[in-house]
């Protein structure tokens, strides 16, 4: 665990509003009434809101994730020289024990486990480019549009490439000249008798180069936390609880490497008539006593507006389940392409409450010629 002054310093549980031991529920609650109440739209030409946002975004980074936050809150106990002796002999030392090689252990291994990866490898540098955190955002939709897809904006506050320096950290017309401590390499050497071993470079800090004029934005880290906007395109057929991977639309990385992805968790509205069952929807739909017993052809709506024909037999029952083709949702992958489900009717037969005089005649005459017993039913 890497220990971050940052993090030492502030109380993100503050920040959010929450207690130190508020469930992972209770904090997503409350970093999305915040980000409501203070996001950039809702306050333009607040400079004041807009740093409040930040910091609310900030910390739901670390205490929305679980591993972040476990990292975090042992930061905050150990104080702000967390991490700072780690394997065993201080910052920057080590330890070794010639018995830690009985049972045939592999040096490379143990080497790697002192130095956290930083042994001498043939060709080795410093630290190589490393990929961008993933990051996640919340994306409501309505069940119409979870059912067809579209293409919407999502709004987040994260570190992103800086926009001064596009990602250098050198303020512009300047660029980063070579360490001359490790010749550029990024690690010395410690050469102990029979051993050689690599570590990272501390004038550097393992990246081979210095930054002499660090961009005014970022202070020379190649990236700044702000507001920013992703288009993302939501495929049809997406379900409720699904999360979408945004390739490449996560945390920038760094020395070069690729950006992180952007998990994209959907919730999707409930419909005030339709249902879903897999790629199959699902609606019911009323039908009159003289319907159901006689046959029928009723309308039935589906997700688009409009309505589709069901021919009901004589005698259909009330809850009987009836399926059109092809009036589902249509979902898209690359393993079985574009698949279509079905549209699956309920029907439920009224019962009127009120009679008329002709009603109740022609029902008590149904009455006396009827040979159903509905109660003790014959084969």
């Amino acid at each position: 665990m890497d220990a971050q002054r940052e993090w030492f310093e502030k109380d993100y549980y503050e920040v959010l509003g929450v207690s130190a031991d508020a469930s992972a529920k209770d904090i997503t609650k409350a970093y999305r009434k915040l980000a409501r109440e203070l996001h950039p739209d809702k306050n333009p030409d607040d400079a004041a809101a807009e740093e409040r946002f930040k910091d609310v975004s900030a910390a739901y980074d670390v205490l929305g994730d679980e591993t972040k936050r476990s990292e975090y809150d042992e930061v905050r106990r150990l104080g702000p020289m967390a991490g700072g002796m780690r394997n065993g002999g201080g910052p920057g030392g080590f330890s070794f024990n010639v018995g830690d090689m009985q049972g045939g252990a592999d040096i490379g291994d143990l080497l790697g486990q002192m130095f956290g990866g930083a042994g001498r490898r043939a060709g080795g540098g410093g630290v190589g480019p490393q990929r961008g955190a993933d990051l996640t955002a919340q994306l409501t939709l309505d069940f119409e549009d979870a059912a067809v897809g579209l293409t919407t904006t999502l709004y987040l506050t994260s570190d992103a490439q800086c926009s001064t320096c596009s990602g250098s950290g050198s303020q512009p017309g300047t660029a980063p000249t070579r360490c001359g401590l490790c010749g550029g390499r990024g690690v010395l050497d410690d050469n102990q008798g029979m051993f050689s071993f690599s570590t990272p470079c501390r004038n550097c800090h393992g990246t081979g180069a210095l930054i002499t004029d660090p961009c005014t934005t970022c202070h020379g880290s190649g990236v700044e936390r702000r507001p920013r906007e992703v288009k993302a395109r939501i495929p049809a057929g997406v379900r409720n609880g699904q999360t979408i991977r945004l390739a490449g639309r996560g945390a920038p990385g760094r020395n070069g490497g690729p950006a992180g992805d952007l998990l994209v968790e959907i919730t999707v509205r409930p419909h005030d008539r339709f249902g879903r069952s897999g790629q199959n929807l699902t609606v019911s739909v009323p039908i009159t006593f003289a319907e159901a017993a006689l046959g029928a052809e009723v309308d039935v709506p589906t997700l688009d507006g409009s309505t589709v024909k069901l021919r009901l037999k004589p005698g259909t029952q009330s809850g009987s389940r009836h399926r059109v083709k092809g009036k589902g949702i249509v979902t898209q992958s690359k393993r079985n392409g574009s698949k279509t489900g079905d549209l699956i009717v309920t029907v439920d037969v009224q019962v009127p409450t009120r009679l008329s005089e002709a009603e109740r005649a022609a029902i008590e005459q149904l009455a006396a010629a009827t040979t159903v017993e509905a109660r003790n039913p014959t084969t």
